[in-house]
């Protein structure tokens, strides 16, 4: 059977490892399991987000509010903008989907860093779109810059802060280089972990109402996965100039959004006071973690998420490293498909983050 040449170079995107498949596999008790692969929020959902959710189980028949008004109002007021400014996705990555498609066409042009989320170039290369990387893994302005001049770009995709490896550029320096770019560049900055980058640094906060307004050509992308501890109810959001956001309803199927994805979502943005109580956690945890790298000899990349990135360098192929873990019922997130030596292991409780360092120990030393 033929099918569309240009999926013919398209890869699958291969999501973190479930518990489920390593108590099939590995014979590991399922409380013993630890997984950090897929940065959710090790602290679950809000106890009050629980509550709605069951409170309003028996609804599940119904279908949702179409026009999701009560949580693009809800998203209006906490970014300060109209809810004509706000449109919702089963994850972020959905709108993702929905800038590449409004964009994109064989030939056209992406922008990207060489590291990053893996489903730009994947939406990217369903268009038949041309993806350009910069050089250097993280994201480097100045290559940006050049490789813009050079070729241009339909679509510029910047991870602020980035997955997998955790930089985050200054808000400053991000505006510099968007002065530069025409406005019929159509200009994604995700915002996935902008939580956790502005609680750590305000140099790195982006605010969506400033960026759109300076930025016209811009749309900011938030999740609900992450901070908010909804993953697993697929929940994200957009805020652009309802030019783009009118256009971007046109690649949006009906019901899109389940009806307890909605409630959660609200119920969410209702208990900031959980959100930061866990993000604070998160980064004093993570400095658990660069002490062990450090007295270890390794090497972290600073992070501004809810993860960290450990480098092997020559020492030790995290492939490896990633697998023996695994068989132990400790999932990280093991990046050779990104081109790097090294694993990625969400921030995780406390004392989840002792056991994964008295494995990991375990681990290294019986690999020496």
């Amino acid at each position: 059977m033929q099918f569309n040449q240009v999926l013919e170079n398209v890869t699958t995107y291969e999501a973190g490892k479930p518990i489920e498949l390593v108590v099939r596999e590995y014979g590991v008790n399922p409380n013993d399991v630890i997984k950090l692969a897929s940065n959710e929020n090790p602290y679950g959902t809000s106890p009050k987000v629980v509550e709605k959710i069951q409170e309003l189980a028996k609804n599940m028949f119904v279908y949702p509010d179409d026009s999701m008004y009560e949580l693009k109002e809800a998203l209006a007021k906490k970014f300060d903008v109209t809810n004509k400014h706000v449109i919702i996705g089963s994850g972020s990555d959905q709108i993702l989907e929905y800038c590449v498609h409004a964009k994109c066409e064989k030939d056209s042009k992406i922008l990207m860093a060489k590291t990053t989320f893996a489903m730009y170039e994947i939406y990217g290369k369903q268009t038949g779109a041309k993806i350009i990387k910069t050089e250097d893994d993280q994201h480097n302005l100045e290559q940006f810059s050049k490789l813009y001049k050079e070729h241009g770009a339909d679509v510029i995709f910047l991870c602020l802060p980035n997955n997998p490896l955790g930089e985050c550029l200054d808000k400053d320096d991000v505006y510099a280089f968007l002065e530069t770019v025409d406005k019929e560049t159509l200009v994604v900055v995700d915002g996935a972990y902008q939580e956790y980058a502005s609680f750590k640094d305000e140099k790195k906060r982006i605010v969506a109402k400033d960026l759109i307004a300076n930025f016209p050509n811009a749309i900011y992308l938030g999740t609900f996965s992450k901070a908010y501890a909804l993953g697993g109810m697929r929940v994200g959001y957009g805020i652009a100039q309802p030019e783009i956001i009118n256009t971007l309803y046109k690649l949006r199927a009906p019901f899109n959004i389940t009806t307890l994805t909605l409630a959660a979502a609200i119920e969410a943005l209702k208990d900031e006071g959980f959100v930061n109580s866990c993000i604070a956690k998160n980064f004093e945890e993570m400095k658990r973690y660069e002490e062990y790298v450090q007295t270890r000899g390794f090497e972290y990349i600073p992070s501004y998420t809810n993860f960290i990135t450990i480098k092997f360098g020559d020492k030790f192929v995290s492939k490896t490293v990633a697998q023996k873990l695994l068989e132990r019922g400790v999932i990280v997130r093991d990046l050779t498909g990104y081109g790097q030596n090294a694993i990625r292991i969400t921030i995780g409780r406390n004392e989840q983050n002792t056991k994964v360092f008295e494995q990991l120990d375990e681990v290294l030393e019986n690999l020496k």
